[in-house]
Parts: C-alpha cells; structure tokens; sequence
C-alpha cells in the first residue's frame, strides 16, 4: 500500500515540475512514506526522520514531508510538538497536504483533514512518475482504504481508520491509465481486499470487480491480496477459476495454528476452518498457490501452541509464509490486556524453526515445476538474465538475447530452489 501511495505521490510532484533526486542531500522535497505495523519498522521510521534534523536545520529552505501510518488519524498539533523541523504531515495515501504546502506554504501552518473518500480523485489520477512509468510492468492499485476488523495485535484500523472501499469508476479509470503506460499486470490492495464493496451496498463485490477489470485491453493479469479466511467466497474462487487473466494465486493468512491462540487474536475462526477453506482452494485448482502469514510468540503462546503452528503448516504445505514475531502495538487489545510474555530469544528460535520449515515445503513443491512449460510475464532485465514470475507467482530467471520486458512467454524450468526458479525461452 505504502510503495502504491509513493509512486503516486512522486507523480502528483513530477505535475508541478520536481523530478526523482538520487540522494536526500540533493532534494528540495524529501518524502518518508512511514509503516509501523512492526515495532521495529516504527522504530527505523523515527531513526530516519530524526536523521534528517540536522539536514533541515543547514537547509531550511528543505521541505519535509512525513506521511504514512506514523502519520495515522492523529492530530497534527501532536505530531508538530514531537517533529517541530516537519514542515507538511500527510495522512496514509494522502497527497494533498505536500502538494497544497508546495502551492501555498502557509496552508500548512494549521491541521487540514481530507475526507478518504476525496484522496484519490481526478486531479491525482494514477500516473506513474516518469522515472518509473515505462520500467513498470506490476503496478500496485489500492481499492480498499483502511480496516473494520480489528484484530486484537493490529494497528492499522487505530492508524489507516476505518474501511472504505474506492468506487469501482475511479479504480477501471486507473486500472486503464495503467494499462496505457505499459502496466501489464495488476495487483489489487486491501486490508482484506475480500471485503470490497461490502460498506457500499451500490458497489459491486470483489468478484464483480474483478471480472470488469478483466475487459480492459493491454492487461495480462491481475491478483489481489490479502484476503481473510471469513471472506473468501466461492463465487471468488469461481471467478478466478473462470477468468483467465486472475491469477491462481492466494494470500490467504492463518497467523496462527492453535485455536484459543486464534481467539486471543480475535481472528475469528478455527484452524479446521481454514483447513476446509484450503483444501477447497486445492480441489478447485489443477495448478494454485497459497501464501500465508504467521505470526510467532503471540502474548500466552506455549510451546505445545506454537508446535500446533508448526504441525498446521506441515498439512497446509504453502507456497510461501511471511513470518512475523510478536510486538505489541499501542492501543491494540493485545497490547493493553496481554502480557507480551515470550521471550525475545524464543521469538527468534520459533521465528527459525518456521523459516527452515518453510524453505523445506517450498524447495519440495518447487521442485514439482522442474521440466515443465509455464507461462512467465516477464518484468525487468536482472544481470544478465530476465526476470518474471509464473501464473503461480513463482520466481523465474531465464536468459535471451531477446527484449522480453513486459511480454509473456513460455519457459521451460530447468532448475528449481526454494525461492526461485531458472528456466529457458
């Protein structure tokens, strides 16, 4: 979400004349786009802003934008006592406050709010910045805002506010500036990207969305993440089965393999149901991929909890685990009624135990590729070999003398490892 409200940022700048700078040192404008949805990337966030003190000190004439979820809904009194040399504070996928400071530096002098629903509106259509426009062929697009379900460790409803799904006119309109700047792929965001639609009763749902961004001409493919066990319908599971350019790929999360583990976490269902959810996913698919997230020394977690996690992933056999330890987040449940009770150095063995686990299952099912012809859409030159992903959102590297940049061809995969694959034309 963050790298989609970056690439718009910069284009909403390059409409008043900037363009990209290599080093902090040599801009007039510098942008920290910020996440805290880790205590550690909160931390590295406020390291780098402070960082910049200095800077503006013997630069004045700089200007600072801090924008993102360190921003969140808090007030901007608040934030201008804790980072007085900021000159503009921008809500997440916000670009208006920088550019109405850069148009008139005394409109930032007070707290401006904007409405979510008037972020993204035409004067910000989705152009991508010059510097990345005809390099792109993946291209991020937010259709849900914010978060209703608020799970008991998550910040982002206290930091993004509540969910807000983006009219289906605004989101074909960007998907078809994409497509026209050479976009050949969509991936569509969401807190629970499942959920779209769902506040605005005159919207389609996501499989209706879906299926009318599969008429634009120039895409190749689209996906979506993330979704939530709660919301994954069979009439979505239906369309991606039905329509060629959806991809077969889910990121569907468990976060946890231990049921009183997941009721602490306020998840909302039981291991048995994500289970069924996936082995439903496998029968309908010939060829499919799930990616999931787990997250390890939850406030409470026993070892035999954790070994649960452990065994649930040995039965669901993902693609891919995106693993996270614990951190108590400010004004979550968790945080203010759980003791954050797992040692730091058992977050790190447990973090290790599903990384080495995880490594296994994915060199085991990669390998199942090795030999056969796979569609690839190629997305950029790396060293010397190009660099693309398969329907299945694996990883391919493939040589040819060839210009293959946006262009999907067929490989035939000729080693594989856990996290990538190399193949030929």
């Amino acid at each position: 979400m963050n790298s989609a409200d970056s690439l718009r940022v910069a284009a909403a700048l390059e409409g008043l004349g900037y363009q990209s700078s290599a080093t902090p040192e040599s801009a007039d404008v510098i942008v920290l786009n910020t996440c805290v949805v880790r205590q550690s990337a909160e931390e590295k966030a406020i390291g780098r802003l402070t960082s910049l003190k200095s800077m503006k000190r013997n630069h004045p004439e700089k200007v600072i934008n801090l924008m993102g979820c360190l921003v969140g809904i808090r007030g901007y009194a608040e934030l201008k006592e804790c980072f007085p040399y900021v000159d503009v504070f921008s809500q997440p996928s916000d670009p208006h406050p920088l550019i109405d400071f850069l148009n008139n530096p005394k409109a930032c002098e007070t707290e401006r709010q904007h409405q979510i629903t008037d972020i993204l509106d035409a004067e910000y259509a989705y152009k991508l910045p010059d510097s990345r426009g005809e390099q792109m062929v993946s291209a991020y697009l937010p259709v849900v805002f914010g978060c209703s379900h608020a799970c008991s460790y998550c910040v982002i409803p206290l930091r993004r506010g509540r969910e807000i799904s983006r009219p289906p006119a605004e989101i074909l309109a960007d998907a078809r500036t994409l497509a026209a700047q050479g976009v050949r792929e969509i991936i569509l965001l969401g807190q629970i990207i499942d959920r779209y639609g769902l506040d605005q009763p005159e919207y389609p749902h996501l499989s209706g969305l879906l299926r009318r961004l599969h008429q634009i001409d120039g895409l190749d493919r689209l996906r979506f993440l993330t979704s939530h066990p709660n919301w994954m319908s069979d009439e979505l599971l239906d369309t991606v089965a039905e329509f060629p350019k959806v991809m077969p790929y889910f990121e569907l999360p468990i976060q946890a393999g231990d049921d009183q583990v997941l009721r602490n976490m306020r998840r909302g269902y039981t291991v048995e149901q994500f289970m069924r959810i996936v082995d439903k996913i496998h029968t309908r698919f010939d060829t499919v991929s799930i990616a999931t997230d787990l997250i390890v020394g939850f406030p409470g977690e026993s070892e035999e909890q954790f070994e649960n996690s452990v065994n649930a992933l040995h039965s669901m056999r993902p693609d891919m685990t995106h693993v996270a330890r614990y951190s108590p987040r400010p004004g979550t449940h968790s945080a203010m009624k759980m003791a954050d009770d797992v040692p730091d150095d058992e977050k790190m063995r447990r973090f290790r135990v599903i990384e080495a686990l995880q490594e296994t299952i994915s060199g085991e099912i990669n390998l199942t590729y090795l030999g056969k012809h796979v569609p690839v859409l190629f997305e950029e030159k790396h060293k010397k070999r190009w660099r693309g992903r398969t329907p299945t959102n694996k990883l391919v590297f493939a040589e040819s003398g060839e210009n293959l940049h946006g262009q999907v061809k067929e490989v035939k995969v000729t080693w594989t490892g856990p996290w990538s694959m190399i193949a030929e034309v």
